[in-house]
């Protein structure tokens, strides 16, 4: 049998560019890649105004968990939908394969010890909080709806607390530090140099 995938677990606050990294890394490993984000595992929300996207019980990390084991172990699994204008997931799922190399991405797959124990190579990407903020408002306006109103008031009254209480510390546990203000193509060439050889 093939050696496990290789795990990298790639996290950062919101719209610090860890997404946009993961992508790019994606990209450029093509077909030894898979991408997963840990946003496909929101939970329903009923009343999304008054509901915390920024802690984690706001996602179903034990199946995330369950699905990454499922891969390692050559297994393929069935990721969920998350529909962000609709606040749910969608009936529908994506089969996946595993590959090579696994990316998961997302705001606290850091912090959690499940994910942790999966990884091969744990990454941060920092960027300033203004620079973060201005990320977020054209991203929830433009891609989930939002009006300005709503993204700001989310900021203020949960963004900005759960980086701090659950976010930053797990910047402990990374193995490398990027610059999520930097020129993408430099952060990937730094993951494409810790992976193993093909």
């Amino acid at each position: 049998m093939s050696p496990r995938p290789f795990v990298v677990v790639i996290s950062g606050g919101t719209a610090s560019g860890k997404t946009t990294i993961a992508q790019a890394l994606a990209a450029r490993l093509g077909d030894r890649a898979l991408l997963v984000s840990h946003d496909r595992y929101y939970r329903d929300v009923a009343d999304p105004l008054d509901h915390n996207y920024d802690e984690p019980g706001a996602l179903d990390t034990a199946l995330l968990v369950e699905h990454l084991r499922a891969l390692r172990e050559h297994q393929p699994v069935t990721l969920p939908i998350y529909h962000f204008p609709i606040h749910r997931r969608l009936p529908e799922v994506d089969v996946v394969s595993p590959r090579p190399v696994i990316l998961i991405e997302g705001l606290f797959v850091l912090g959690d010890p499940a994910v942790r124990a999966q990884a091969d190579l744990m990454v941060f990407v920092e960027a300033e909080s203004d620079l973060r903020l201005a990320r977020r408002l054209r991203r929830d306006v433009i891609e989930r709806g939002w009006n300005i109103e709503q993204v700001l008031t989310r900021y203020m009254r949960d963004v900005r607390e759960g980086y701090r209480r659950f976010i930053r510390p797990s910047r402990a546990y990374a193995n490398v530090i990027l610059d999520g203000e930097g020129p993408v193509d430099d952060s990937v060439a730094t993951l494409l140099g810790l992976l193993p050889a093909d």
